[in-house]
């Protein structure tokens, strides 16, 4: 009887190595190239909270477009917990991530028997009346003031404790939680679970047909991107010392569309994190030479989308690619999520 052999999914690959060396010597070199040390860890919650939303969008293939919700969700039980209950950076997180999850099942319940259009516009309704109910429950959530006074406290970790009031501290922190949910992810991707996302994003009907739940393939994709949403918020609500109705609103969940979109979700599963690079590097860049950097910024998403559908990632498939002609090698297809190793 013949063996089959199978390809066994790294847990470290060469791209993660790269990605964690760059992001985790952003403190050394990134003052000299003119950033600061907050931007690089602005990037680094956006980037787990954009890995998290392209499990929905980019391997499902579900339009999530009010997905701040479970983003700003998480920033107010963070913040709520730190204030109300403990003061326990851990334990706050972890209530934050189950916020999170909860309000996105409870969304889910109601959305994933939709599809298409209906979906995406559900999305809507839904992120809609978090954010109105944020603003409207002064006495929860402080209303358009927020809540406020969220200091930034010590991180234990059992012999020693680590304060995240230091700029330095706060980047580490956060870039660990960047690995575990990067490490965590790409085996999730990369497991029978992950085929299953894909099989739902290319078509529902066979995917049923072969024996997914597909209704509850969608529940728990969508409650899992929700707790890696608050999980970011949390960490959103911790540099920011506070927490804000303002990351529930509809133009800011376009915002990780949009930057998930340019970054090349579809197609690659570090899409997302090339996406929260360029969209703040834009806001800074832009911002210092014109008050409408987001009309610019616009301007780039549609043409990418016209042209590019693929995102930054699909161009440099399609650079590695034509560099493998030059060489003489044959030249491999565009690769999607279903494919894609990187």
């Amino acid at each position: 009887m013949t063996k089959v052999m199978t390809k066994k999914t790294p847990v470290i690959t060469k791209q993660m190595v790269i990605f964690f060396l760059l992001l985790g010597t952003f403190p050394f070199w990134g003052p000299s190239v003119g950033l600061y040390h907050y931007l690089g860890t602005e990037i680094a919650i956006w980037m787990i909270y954009a890995l998290g939303y392209n499990l929905l969008l980019g391997y499902t293939g579900l339009p999530s477009f009010g997905h701040g919700a479970y983003f700003g969700v998480g920033a107010y039980a963070y913040g709520l917990t730190y204030l109300g209950l403990i003061d326990n950076v851990w334990t706050a997180l972890a209530i934050s991530a189950v916020a999170g999850a909860i309000a996105a099942g409870i969304v889910a319940c109601f959305l994933s028997h939709r599809r298409g259009i209906y979906y995406a516009l559900m999305t809507i309704a839904f992120g809609q009346v978090f954010w109105f109910i944020a603003i409207r429950w002064h006495s929860l959530t402080g209303g358009e003031d927020g809540l406020l006074n969220i200091s930034r406290a010590e991180v234990p970790f059992g012999l020693f404790d680590i304060s995240l009031r230091d700029p330095i501290n706060l980047f580490y922190f956060i870039f660990l939680l960047v690995v575990v949910v990067t490490i965590g992810l790409w085996r999730l991707t990369h497991s029978p679970y992950g085929k299953a996302l894909q099989a739902v994003r290319m078509n529902e009907m066979r995917a049923g047909f072969v024996g997914y739940n597909v209704w509850l393939v969608k529940w728990s994709v969508f409650m899992l991107s929700g707790a890696i949403a608050g999980v970011a918020g949390g960490l959103l609500a911790i540099i920011q010392e506070s927490a804000y109705p303002d990351v529930m609103s509809l133009h800011a969940s376009g915002f990780i569309v949009m930057l998930t979109l340019i970054g090349g979700g579809f197609v690659s599963f570090w899409g997302p994190v090339i996406g929260a690079v360029v969209f703040f590097l834009a806001r800074d860049l832009l911002g210092s030479i014109t008050e409408t950097w987001l009309l610019w910024y616009g301007l780039m998403f549609m043409a990418v989308i016209l042209f590019k559908p693929e995102g930054i990632a699909g161009m440099a498939q399609d650079f590695g690619a034509w560099l493998d002609k030059k060489k003489g090698q044959p030249a491999q297809k565009p690769l999607t999520n279903s494919k894609a190793e990187g």
